[in-house]
């Protein structure tokens, strides 16, 4: 059991909710570390005191109330660790008894169980419990159940007395907003890109009921201050969009806008769905809340649907989960190497990296497809892509700088979908201040749509590189030759480029000055024969600048393969170390077995040796006893033998001998 006690703090509210109440109430909110109940949680904590009265007594009261009409206290599955500072006390694995005094001390009880249906058992027995302590209470108490509109509701009121306890049932439907919780899946895979068509499981043709989470807890705010008759009621928005249209939406505003529907069969092998979330997204009802209608004042943030509102549920989905783009310019004299920093920050970011002449290449491929696929219905689009690429090609050929049809293939390429979920790199452009203007930039007489669109597309972050025009002349002398064609920087050419750099940068109106003038301070990174551009100094004060990434972590996937590779990697290592060790240990053991051959034939020299002297020392008594007397006898005996030659030398010499 753990209880954390926190200190309530109301932040700062342009627009503050008003609650209807005079005197705060404390609410209880299960499993309040969940999507679902998170939000509710959070906006019941940003309502004020408010009068009881009519509408202008409530607007007169605003500019005056700043206590909180609610206080949040609820369970969570994992302890916080400081991110919920609007919970003013928070429950870990309480026991039954524990959390009925908890609840004992609230004024509303709030079981959402839309995402949790485990925990229907628990309020069930909430309910009951509290039931049959009326007699107890303190004061009136208010019990909500947020249920799905999968599920009926038949249940009579517990009790006659509802002034004491009054229970209502909210069937709401499938929420959405604020980073998504059910339709994750299909905004992730949007803006991720990475696939050209979005997956539809069915047919898509199920209309589903949805309201937004704020619409939901903005329901039970208003059932807490009003406490409608109606003991049952349905929290869906206004719309009536299919699964098809939800999905389609979606991936226009995110991604390709293509879909591709698939058997429902293959919804169960996407590791994103549960399957109560693919049984939600399959529903098919045609609902309508007409009693929160009627009723209560709810002020509806996207009352006709998550289509019709699709913007502003994007904008949320980036601005929740922090995916936001990082738009970046590089910029610099030739050679300096804008290109090789630029997809050193793209590949680090994960970012686009966009160049005028690769755009304009990649447009002219994509007009030729176009004119080429266009059937006999797509006369007009077929004209104007042919007139497009018409103008690029003479305005290619032209080589008379950058003209308004390339300027304008470039902006629409900086305002595609994956450049506005991941960012870009601007790669050497602009050049000039009129480029920076005319690519940025609005005409006064255009509307405020397009200074929006200008925004979308105005750089974060400048990069300047620089270098001495001796070291850049260096680097181009010892560049590949495939590199020197690619650029063009063919001696005579290159230096007639980097002349011109100069020259532009010395005027009075600089593509410096236009950043400047935008509120954009550039980097400035020098860059010398010791520091090169690709070096991890250089990045690293770049991203010192820019920050961390805005992006998704590695997915699930990703983190298995990188898993497996470190494996792999480790187990290589050890299979490289033990082989090291195993031939060290018989480099060591040949060593060993040579010194020991070694030590073992010098001993068998010594014992040779010390035998020798041995024999020697044992011969010296016997050759001196043959000396004295055997050999005299021995060599006289021979020489008679000599003189006389007998037939039988041994026959002579016995006689001889034994007459000696």
């Amino acid at each position: 059991m753990a209880t954390a006690p926190r200190q309530q703090t109301a932040g700062v509210m342009a627009e503050p909710r008003i609650a209807r109440i005079k005197q705060p109430k404390k609410v209880f909110v299960n499993s309040i570390d969940s999507y679902s109940s998170k939000y509710i949680s959070k906006l019941l904590c940003e309502c004020v005191l408010g009068a009881a009265g009519p509408e202008e007594e409530v607007e007169e009261d605003q500019n005056h109330s700043s206590a909180a009409a609610f206080q949040l206290v609820g369970t969570v599955s994992h302890p916080s660790e400081g991110d919920r500072e609007y919970v003013l006390e928070e429950y870990f694995l309480l026991s039954r008894e524990e959390l009925l005094s908890k609840l004992m001390d609230c004024d509303v009880v709030l079981y959402n169980i839309s995402q949790h249906a485990e925990q229907l058992e628990e309020a069930l027995w909430a309910v009951s419990a509290l039931h049959n302590e009326m007699e107890h209470f303190s004061g009136p108490k208010l019990f909500i159940l947020i249920s799905t509109v999968m599920t009926w509701a038949c249940s009579k009121p517990v009790d006659p007395n509802r002034m004491l306890f009054s229970t209502y049932v909210v069937a709401s439907g499938l929420q959405y907003g604020m980073g998504e919780q059910v339709f994750h899946y299909y905004f992730k895979n949007s803006w991720l890109g990475q696939e050209h068509e979005i997956s539809i499981f069915g047919d898509g043709k199920n209309i589903i009921p949805m309201i937004h989470i704020n619409d939901l807890a903005s329901v039970v705010q208003n059932i807490i201050e009003h406490q409608p008759k109606p003991y049952y009621l349905i929290a869906v928005d206004g719309s009536n969009n299919t699964m098809e249209q939800i999905v389609k939406a979606v991936a226009s505003e995110l991604g390709s806008g293509k879909i591709q529907k698939k058997p429902v069969d293959e919804a169960y092998l996407v590791q994103d769905f549960s399957v109560t979330e693919i049984d939600s997204m399959l529903v098919n009802l045609r609902m309508e809340a007409v009693h929160i209608k009627k009723l209560l004042s709810v002020s509806w943030l996207c009352e006709f649907g998550l289509v019709e509102n699709i913007e502003l549920v994007v904008e949320e989905y980036r601005q929740t989960r922090r995916l936001l783009p990082i738009r970046l310019c590089v910029l610099g004299p030739p050679a300096v190497g804008k290109s090789t920093i630029s997809k050193k920050i793209c590949e680090h970011y994960k970012l686009h990296h966009i160049t005028l002449k690769d755009t304009i290449s990649e447009t002219i491929s994509q007009l030729k497809a176009a004119v080429k696929n266009a059937g006999p219905d797509a006369k007009d689009s077929a004209a104007e892509a042919q007139e497009l690429l018409s103008s690029l090609k003479d305005a290619g050929e032209q080589n008379e700088g950058v003209l308004d049809e390339q300027l304008k293939v470039l902006k629409d390429k900086l305002m595609s979908n994956p450049c506005r979920n991941q960012g870009f790199v601007l790669d050497d452009f602009p050049k000039t201040y009129e480029q920076a203007k005319e690519l940025f930039e609005v005409e006064e007489h255009d509307g405020a749509s397009q200074t929006f669109y200008s925004r979308k597309i105005s750089p974060e972050f400048v990069l300047y590189l620089d270098a001495s025009d001796s070291f850049l002349m260096d680097r181009m002398i010892n560049l590949p030759e495939r590199l020197v064609q690619e650029h063009s920087y063919e001696p005579e050419l290159f230096l007639k480029r980097l002349a011109r750099y100069r020259e532009n940068s010395t005027d009075e109106e600089t593509v410096t000055n236009y950043f400047v003038e935008m509120d954009i301070s550039p980097l400035y990174l020098e860059i010398s024969s010791s520091d090169q551009p690709d070096c991890s100094l250089l990045m690293q004060k770049i991203v010192d600048t820019v920050g961390q990434p805005r992006n998704y972590g590695p997915s699930s996937r990703e983190v298995e393969e990188e898993e497996e590779r470190r494996k792999a990697e480790q187990r290589i290592r050890r299979e490289i170390q033990e082989r090291a060790e195993e031939e060290q240990k018989e480099a060591e053991e040949a060593r060993s077995r040579a010194e020991r051959w070694e030590e073992w034939i010098k001993s068998l020299e010594e014992v040779r040796q010390q035998e020798e002297e041995q024999l020697e020392a044992l011969s010296v008594p016997m050759r001196s006893y043959l000396m004295e007397h055997v050999l005299p006898t021995l060599t006289q005996g021979l020489t008679e033998c000599c003189r006389a030659h007998p037939q039988d030398p041994v026959d002579f010499l016995v006689p001889n001998s034994l007459s000696v």
